[in-house]
């Protein structure tokens, strides 16, 4: 069963959807997520959602401020640490249902609502549970990978430009696509896999996706970085999913993240042969991730209170 919520972060609306298992008594323990770069509920998430609510967890899954059916503005803005307040605000609203046990909370993230999961389960006793899919944890060595050096010279111009446009333009700056497929066309992350997989989910699943963001938003993901966190994290159950071949969110970052984390309630999982893009697009990848997570939740969230 899955119902329409919205629930206010700081005073902005963020709207979104809570799944409750079909069978079951109430209150179930329950899962809160939200997703990546620019990304609305609809990108993948409702599989898992669906997933964990066969497995008797419940879910409320939602928009962040400035995207998709949430209100704020500017739209397209990303603030990591807006979108950790509207994760932490949703835990404020499951707390107020009937439905669910607020005493087993559990957290889901993927790319970089994976590394959010992570400063959250570290900066917050009510969660009993992490699960971290492709996460980013290093947003500055991410991006020196992700693009030459040539190129991130022009990008770092850009954002000095930008600063200088919202200090006189009374904090409006411009804007940069997600992706492109033009190489003379800057944007955040130049991989042809991941536009054409954008797109695709636009065009089926999510239509209320916009492929481009603030540039105030890249200069916030260089800023990014979960490592002064994870030695926080001492006693929460946290499980981190890697792929193999991730060079987006890049698989040794998270890998050495991973070995990072202090509690000793930890588990890796490696997808094979899987990419980034694979997490979204391979049904084979992301029912093994799906599958992962589930048992994770279940293990530390259902089965300890039985």
């Amino acid at each position: 069963m899955r119902k329409e919520i919205e629930f206010k972060s700081r005073g902005i609306t963020c709207r979104g959807w809570l799944y409750l298992p079909d069978k079951g008594k109430a209150p179930f323990p329950v899962v809160v997520m939200a997703g990546g770069w620019c990304y609305v509920k609809e990108i993948v998430m409702p599989q898992y959602a669906d997933m964990f609510a066969k497995a008797g967890l419940a879910t409320i899954l939602f928009d962040y401020r400035n995207f998709g059916e949430s209100d704020g503005e500017p739209r397209q803005h990303i603030n990591p640490y807006e979108q950790i307040e509207d994760y932490k605000n949703g835990m404020c609203f499951v707390e107020t249902l009937d439905e669910v046990d607020s005493d087993r909370i559990g957290i889901w993230g993927i790319s970089y609502s994976g590394g959010h999961v992570l400063i959250i389960g570290a900066t917050d006793s009510r969660v009993k549970c992490i699960v971290g899919v492709v996460p980013c944890v290093d947003g500055w060595s991410m991006q020196k990978r992700n693009h030459s050096n040539l190129v991130l010279r022009e990008l770092r111009n850009l954002v000095m430009e930008d600063r200088r446009e919202r200090f006189n333009n009374n904090g409006k700056g411009g804007t940069i696509p997600m992706s492109s497929l033009d190489p003379n066309i800057l944007s955040v992350w130049p991989m042809e896999e991941l536009n054409d997989v954008f797109m695709k989910l636009q065009q089926t699943v999510a239509p209320n996706h916009k492929h481009w963001s603030t540039i105030e938003s890249l200069e916030n993901i260089w800023n990014y970085n979960v490592f002064g966190y994870l030695k926080r994290i001492l006693d929460v159950p946290t499980m981190l999913v890697v792929g193999e071949e991730d060079d987006i969110t890049p698989w040794d970052d998270q890998i050495n993240a991973f070995n990072e984390i202090a509690t000793p309630k930890k588990r890796l999982v490696v997808i094979p042969k899987s990419s980034h893009m694979t997490l979204y697009s391979n049904k084979t990848h992301v029912e093994i991730a799906a599958e992962a997570s589930t048992s994770w939740l279940v293990e530390h969230l259902i089965k300890p209170y039985v």
